[in-house]
């Protein structure tokens, strides 16, 4: 098999990062960066997520958009870790234990500040929330991150 080139491999790398991060020890999801501005997320909710109503917290709500979000936009970005600067979230139905996914999509920039937009779908096809970030370019080398860094070379 032929390691991925360019693009391809800065989207694997990301994923990479992604599985790295330290947080999402606390998460069960996955990562896929489907295209250049577009990632998914798989998460898993479970009764650790849940406030004393029984339905997920409003953390777990910010977590898999602001994820998606920004991963959207660091797949445009392959040089520097971008730092979520504002996020906006807009919850409409609570969310019990199941499969969500996250979906991120990049919306404008292209310097060093980026809009994406993101979406949370619960199992049964509908969607639970939204929420809109900005992101910019920090002083932080992807290069440098050791999740990224193995995967890149």
């Amino acid at each position: 098999m032929t390691p991925p080139e360019g693009a391809a491999a800065h989207h694997r790398a990301l994923e990479s990062l992604y599985a790295a991060a330290p947080i999402n020890r606390l998460f069960e999801s996955r990562l896929e960066i489907v295209e250049p501005g577009v990632a998914r997320i798989r998460f898993r909710v479970d009764q650790r997520h849940f406030h004393a109503a029984g339905a997920a917290h409003g953390t777990s709500y910010f977590k898999m958009l602001d994820d998606a979000a920004f991963y959207a936009c660091n797949s445009l970005v392959t040089d520097r870790f971008l730092l979520t600067t504002q996020f906006s979230l807009l919850l409409t139905r609570p969310l019990g234990e199941g499969e969500v996914v996250a979906e991120g999509r990049w919306v404008s920039g292209q310097r060093r500040v980026f809009v994406a937009e993101a979406r949370l779908i619960a199992a049964d096809g509908e969607e639970v929330a939204r929420g809109t970030g900005t992101f910019m370019r920090s002083r932080i080398a992807l290069a440098s991150l050791p999740g990224y860094a193995a995967t890149a070379a």
